[in-house]
């Protein structure tokens, strides 16, 4: 056997057992044996590296060495689910999706929800070429040397697959490899990790591979993200995942009802402890991909998928003390410091408040042996008091009447759920919170420049306000703490770079209050210019689709502050995008303005994400169901036949992909 095809012929057998020994979890051969081979391997292509193939089975044991993990934009968004917490939840979200996709018949299927790190995986030609984690949903980090060790993660697939995908899923540690990790941790002296989902996140961005190759880490994945896969439901997408050698959980099932759904959840309830991952409840998605696609996303989460979160593990501790924090729009949020309790795997000092109304309702004093769980899971918040334990001597919290940080007499309007401090422009953790949004990475996104640094600028007297970033030169910043001269450098190169950022995202990081990045770009797509905006009145905003009163009188309120006209003036000064780009202008028209249109269907010329984003930049609305206001359903193919009824009924026109383009042209 020449020496190519022998080493093919190894690559592919230790493929296989692999496979078995970690997707199947049936080995069909010794481990000795498989070593053996794997040497074998080795050693041929050391000595034949022209045969070097990047998913060879070899690369496994790691030994590359990350430094720095590049930043990589996901080629689509990774999206949080929305939570549900009892059956009702459920039901009126199953009542939403079906006045969108009117009399289909629906389909759910029900995952249980791993909790793990999330993780985004791409394939080309059958072989994985990137590892990405979530990061903030928009873009993550660049871990492949380091997924490439885990052995459930297959480096070349088989079957039928399309030339190009992602698969997205979680990278867990099994409750076993976790256990044996700190007991050799323990042996050694060193500190136990806390919970194996931290662990394994923080295993991704180890620098060496060879150490995260010694990690038990596993990896379940579940979602294919592409064109053109041959895939039309959730269902069929898990059965694929498992024919290409991905490692897909077997628990998993397809239900008619919310009634069966229901079902499902309480079974694992309490079989989730019999299971060898953390889980913290079950992901209920509509099957059909059309009806997902017809569903769409709101901001945040995509409409066809629930996280139903089982009940959160709860425990007591005393409270200590209360004490509060400022936000960046003032808003006073009163914190709970705890003695340390361990809490679903992790230990918790400091639980929120919320605001006086909560404080009054479960009539919370310092003193008191309180009740503290996560709300879903992730923040901790308390949610009773043991009245038993409370001391003879304890007093009423009286919530605090001025500024813990300037002293201003706080304020709250009616329908306000908390209390604010007014001092905008002269409450320090106001104006560096503001500072923060603004350099965050959905905002200006200043490379080299975090909160802490913000924090030191501040103290030292080197910034009041954001536009004071753009006159810090590297002299100014290098005597500050931990700031060395290449951090120096970075900092100044990223926030001369950040001038390139869109008009929309300038407008979102001017921390308007209620305009959050949606807002911002309807306000950006509406207006234009910054100019045209800051002269806008109530009456014209409100006018602008989705922009409320409590939005407008805010955006009025800002620009007429002459402190914030004199900061914008110099940002002006300093080259940031305060207009649309050229190329937006072109594609913006009022061609349909006020006009709310509906799209349903499969598409030929251009996606359904493309006509929704050419409805909007021409000043149309996109409707989400069909009503008497709708003006047009753009019709395409295998749309539901309930919504040609409606739209029908009620005379709205019903148009073509075609005929609508040409609407537009």
């Amino acid at each position: 056997m020449q020496i190519k095809e022998q080493i093919e012929s190894l690559r592919q057998e230790l493929r296989e057992h692999n496979h078995n020994y970690y997707v199947l979890d049936n080995a069909t051969i010794s481990d000795y044996e498989f070593d053996v081979k794997l040497k074998e391997l080795q050693t041929l292509e050391a000595k034949h590296p022209e045969l070097y193939d990047a998913s060879s089975p070899t690369l496994r044991v790691g030994g590359g060495v990350t430094k720095n993990f590049e930043t990589v934009v996901h080629n689509e968004r990774m999206y949080s689910l929305d939570n549900s917490y009892s059956k009702e939840d459920l039901e009126d979200w199953e009542k939403r999706m079906q006045r969108i996709l009117g009399d289909a018949q629906v389909e759910f299927v029900c995952e249980l929800k791993y909790d793990g790190a999330s993780i985004s995986i791409t394939y080309e030609d059958g072989k994985l070429v990137r590892a990405v984690t979530r990061g903030d949903g928009f873009q993550g980090d660049d871990v492949t040397t380091n997924v490439k060790t885990i052995k459930s993660v297959p480096l070349q697939l088989k079957g039928d697959y399309p030339p190009k995908f992602d698969i997205r899923g979680e990278i867990v540690l099994p409750f076993e490899g976790f256990a044996q990790m700190n007991a050799e941790r323990v042996e050694n002296g060193e500190e136990p990790y806390m919970n194996p989902r931290n662990t394994a996140s923080g295993s991704l961005k180890l620098q060496d591979s060879s150490a995260v190759a010694q990690r038990p880490l596993d990896c379940l994945l579940y979602s294919i993200i592409g064109k053109d896969t041959g895939i039309s439901s959730q269902w069929q997408m898990l059965e694929k995942a498992r024919e290409w050698g991905f490692k897909v959980p077997e628990v998993a099932k397809l239900c008619k009802s919310t009634s069966e759904v229901m079902a499902f959840v309480n079974e694992w309830d309490s079989g989730r402890h019999n299971l060898p991952y953390e889980t913290d409840g079950v992901v209920v998605k509509i099957n059909s991909l059309q009806h997902q696609d017809e569903l769409g996303f709101t901001s945040k989460s995509p409409r066809w998928a629930m996280a139903y979160k089982f009940k959160a593990e709860q425990v007591s501790t005393l409270l200590n003390e209360i004490t509060y924090q400022v936000g960046r729009t003032g808003s006073i949020t009163p914190v709970a410091n705890l003695v340390p309790v361990l809490l679903a795997g992790t230990t918790v000092k400091r639980a929120s408040l919320h605001n006086a109304d909560q404080i009054a309702k479960f009539d919370i004093r310092e003193g008191d042996t309180v009740f503290v769980e996560k709300g879903g899971e992730i923040i901790p918040k308390i949610v009773g008091v043991d009245f038993t334990k409370r001391p003879q001597d304890s007093e009423p919290t009286q919530y605090i009447t001025h500024c813990p940080e300037c002293h201003e007499e706080l304020v709250r309007t009616e329908g306000d759920a908390k209390h604010y401090c007014v001092n905008f422009y002269g409450c320090p953790p106001q104006i560096t919170g503001r500072i923060q949004h603004f350099i965050s990475r959905k905002a200006m996104d200043i490379e080299g420049l975090g909160s802490e640094t913000v924090e030191l600028l501040y103290k030292e007297n080197l910034i009041n306000n954001y536009a004071d970033l753009y006159t810090l030169t590297k002299e100014q910043v290098l005597p500050l703490e931990r700031m060395a001269e290449k951090s120096a450098e970075n900092l100044v190169q990223g926030v001369a770079e950040s001038v390139k950022i869109p008009f929309e995202r300038v407008l979102f990081a001017l921390g308007i209050r209620f305009v959050g990045e949606t807002v911002a770009k309807k306000l950006a797509r509406a207006y234009k210019n910054i100019d045209a905006l800051m002269a806008a009145s109530e009456e014209s905003l409100i006018a602008v689709d989705e922009i409320g009163g409590r939005i407008a009188s805010s955006v009025v309120e800002f620009f007429n502050n002459d402190t914030n006209r004199e900061i914008i003036a110099r940002l002006k000064t300093y080259g940031l995008q305060f207009s649309l780009s050229e190329e937006q202008l072109e594609n913006q028209t009022d061609t349909l303005k006020g006009l709310t249109i509906v799209v349903s269907g499969v598409f030929e010329t251009v996606s359904r994400d493309e006509l929704k984003k050419i409805i909007e930049s021409n000043g149309g609305k996109v409707g989400s169901s069909i009503s008497s206001k709708t003006a047009y359903l753009v019709a395409g193919d295998k749309m539901g036949p309930s919504k040609r009824t409606k739209a029908e009924s009620l005379n709205v026109l019903i148009v073509t992909e075609g005929e609508f383009l040409e609407m537009v042209k």
